[in-house]
Parts: structure tokens; C-alpha cells; sequence
């Protein structure tokens, strides 16, 4: 380990200069010769290389979708080449070539970052063996010298002599314990975060090379910590737990978010999505916007969860539009338009309608009998009596062969009841 960290010597001026600068910050508070004051110095550090490290992690995280969009590429490739893995593997790396992608880029943060630790390990040893290195002086050696945290010591390891230990003054059970807590801590968050990303934020659907290897970091990275932990100073493990729990949150927060299509953290978005988007009618944050408008401009190539979101929008009345926002579908919008009509014209209509009511029509026996009910129309009203009726004695048999039409001939029955004539008729 030392052998390695001397290959990084050249970076150590910077990295002890910056633990100095916080150290006289953190020194002002809770004293300069504190484990507080070197160990808060140690995570800002940490915290400085991560921010640093922001646009190599969204690279990454682009790098990781496009290897999403590939998967149905390497499906037919393993269902094509099934049977022969030589050829399989050739032509994966072929698609990985052509479409520019790298199945390693997930290991860029740990890569970029790896200087860093190796010259934080160089100062922390040269402090153990009291050495002067970059700008720590020979006042700022020995106040690092006696910072404990929690009794240990920042120099001493979990292998360090009773001697070794004697000399910082500090305990060996308590360097033991201390070191041994945070190798356990530091080995577990590393398998938390890449459980994470296998059981949430992975498409199961498709088997692949890349699925493979995530599946066996998830088991090496701890065991690889768990085995060289022992050999680390307490300044490294805090650098390095530190930076455990940062990736472990940041990589939460990029799931929440930003989760993988077809995974299971895309369903939980999207069902929270659709419940907020039901709610308020619209979408507000511009990363919503992204995830919505990737979803539409993939037409049928959607996923299960995909589907179910935007048939979910469709039965609340919502259509999703290619630049990502939300608005009312042309059903919805036509169904409020009418109603808002029919709502505001009930008492016109109600009033056109009392305006073209007609009066009823008689019945037959209502006309035979001449009489009207109450309520019919007056014009209807018509004697049944035929005009110019001549008395009944009076009343002479026509001979045949006049002119005058007979009864019969005119319409009239020759007994009983005279039918009326028809009231349209004068």
C-alpha cells in the first residue's frame, strides 16, 4: 500500500494544503489539537473531491442510460449467439464500439477519485511515523499527531503494534475497536449502495453482461474493504466511510428521481407522478418534463410501467404532449365545453320550448259531440250543425233525376247521427 501511494506523491502538496485550510476553520471552533478539528477537516474533504467529481457522475449516469437503450440490442444477440460465447462476447464489444458506450463507466467516480485516497494514505503515514510532508509543518505534525477520535488515534490501524500505539498516545483495544466499527460500517454501506442499484434502478427484464458485473461488484467491493480496511490509517476510513455514505445518498436521490426505465424504482416514480400530475392537473419540475417527454417520443416501444402511465393520464381525462407538459385531451375538454353550454342555456330552452307547445288535437268522439274541454284551443271551436238546415217536416223526398245531389251523394248518411265536417274545412 505504501508503495502504491508513493506513486502519488505528487498530489500530496494539494491535498495536505486543503486539510489545512480547513483544519484553521475547524480548529477556531472546537480547538486545533481536537480529533473534531482534523477528522471535520477529513470529511470536507471528502465533500470537496465529490462535488468536484459532480459532472464525471452526470456523465456516468448517461452513460448507464445508454446502456439501458441497448438492452434490447443485446437481448437478440444472446438469443442469436446462444450457444456460442466467443461469438457472443466478440459481438457485444462490437455494439459496445459502435455505440460508444463502456460497460465499465459505472467505476468512473472510484477510478477519478482513487489519486486522492492514495495521497490522503501518504499523509496520514508520513504523520504516523512523525515526518513532515507537503505543508503540514512540525506544530501541525504533532497536533495531528495527538487528535483521537474516539480515542483512536488518526495514524494508527487496526494492525498496529501495542508499541506503535503507546507512541500516539491512545489505548490499543481502542484503535481496535474504533477501526474494526468503522471497517463494518464502510464495507456495508458499499454493499447497500450496489444492492440499491441491483434490486431497484436495474432492468430485470433483459439479461446482460452488464447486469453480470454490477451483480459481482456488489460482492467485492465490500469483501475487497473488509480485507484491506485493516490496513487503512483511521484518517483513511473516515475519508473513505464518508465518501461511502455521499455515493450511497447521492445514488438515492438519482433513483427517486431519475430512476432507469423498466425497473422497479420507475414504477414507484411513475405511480407518484401520475398521482401528483391527476392532482394538479400539470407537471412543475423540468426533470418531470424529460422523463415525460423521453416516454412519448418513445411511441410503442414503452415499457410495461410506461404504458400504464399514460393509460392512467388518458383515463383521468389528461394527454401527455411530445415536449414533456401535460394538458386536458380533446374528449375532455369537448365534455366540459357542453356542459358549460347546457348549464347555461336551461332556461332558454325551457323557455322555446313553453313558445312552441301546441295546442291538443280533439279526439273523434270530442267532435262528434261538439263540445271542447277546458283548455283546448278556441279556434278549434265549430258548430257540428250543417249551414242552412232546413226543419225536419219540411223536409221533401227528392225526385229522381233532379239536379239536386242526394243526401248519400253529398257525403251525409241517410240515418242516425250527421258526421261532422272535417274542422279544417269551412
Amino acid at each position: 500500500m505504501d508503495t502504491i501511494a508513493s506513486l502519488f506523491s505528487f498530489i500530496t502538496w494539494p491535498v495536505s494544503w486543503v486539510i489545512v485550510q480547513f483544519h484553521k476553520v475547524y480548529g477556531a471552533i472546537f480547538g486545533p489539537d481536537t480529533g473534531w478539528a482534523w477528522g471535520l477537516s477529513i470529511v470536507s474533504l471528502v465533500i470537496l473531491i465529490r462535488i468536484c467529481l459532480i459532472p464525471l457522475f452526470v456523465k456516468q449516469i448517461k452513460a448507464t442510460r445508454a446502456m439501458q437503450t441497448l438492452q434490447p440490442e443485446m437481448k437478440k444477440i444472446q438469443e442469436r449467439y446462444k450457444n456460442d460465447r466467443q461469438r457472443q462476447s466478440e459481438e457485444m464489444m462490437k455494439l459496445y464500439k459502435e455505440s460508444g458506450t463502456n460497460p465499465l463507466s459505472s467505476c468512473l467516480p472510484i477510478l477519478a477519485q482513487s489519486p486522492f485516497f492514495f495521497a490522503l494514505y501518504h499523509v496520514l503515514a508520513a504523520i504516523a511515523s512523525g515526518k513532515k510532508i507537503g505543508v503540514i509543518d512540525a506544530g501541525l505534525l504533532e497536533s495531528a499527531r495527538n487528535a483521537h477520535i474516539f480515542g483512536a488515534p488518526l495514524a494508527a490501524k487496526f494492525f498496529s503494534s501495542d508499541s506503535q500505539v503507546s507512541a500516539l498516545h491512545a489505548s490499543l483495544t481502542d484503535v481496535r475497536i474504533v477501526t474494526a466499527i468503522m471497517i463494518v460500517l464502510m464495507s456495508a454501506s458499499q454493499f447497500y449502495t450496489q444492492r440499491q442499484l441491483m434490486t431497484k434502478n436495474v432492468d430485470t427484464t433483459v439479461k446482460t453482461p452488464f447486469m453480470q458485473q454490477q451483480k459481482m461488484l456488489m460482492y467485492v467491493f465490500p469483501i475487497m474493504f473488509a480485507v484491506l480496511g485493516v490496513n487503512f490509517p483511521v484518517g483513511v476510513l473516515i475519508y473513505w466511510l464518508t465518501t461511502n455514505v455521499w455515493t450511497m445518498g447521492q445514488q438515492m436521490y438519482v433513483i427517486h428521481n431519475n430512476p432507469t426505465p423498466g425497473s422497479k424504482a420507475q414504477a414507484a416514480y411513475l405511480e407518484r407522478l401520475t398521482k401528483h400530475v391527476t392532482q394538479h392537473g400539470k407537471i412543475r419540475r423540468r426533470s418531470e418534463k424529460a422523463i415525460v417527454k423521453a416516454i412519448v417520443a418513445k411511441g410503442r416501444d414503452r415499457n410495461e410501467f410506461e404504458r400504464k402511465f399514460v393509460n392512467a393520464l388518458n383515463k383521468a381525462g389528461l394527454a401527455a404532449q411530445p415536449d414533456g407538459t401535460v394538458t386536458k385531451s380533446v374528449a375532455q375538454a369537448a365534455a366540459q365545453t357542453e356542459d358549460g353550454a347546457v348549464a347555461g342555456t336551461t332556461t332558454a330552452t325551457a323557455t322555446a320550448a313553453a313558445r312552441r307547445q301546441q295546442p291538443k288535437r280533439q279526439s273523434k268522439s270530442q267532435r262528434q259531440s261538439g263540445g271542447t274541454k277546458a283548455g283546448d284551443s278556441p279556434s278549434l271551436e265549430k258548430s257540428d250543425a250543417p249551414q242552412d238546415a232546413k226543419p225536419a217536416a219540411a223536409k221533401q223526398p227528392e225526385k229522381p233525376g233532379s239536379g239536386t245531389r242526394s243526401k248519400a251523394q253529398s257525403g251525409q248518411r241517410k240515418g242516425g247521427p250527421q258526421r261532422p265536417k272535417s274542422p279544417s274545412k269551412k
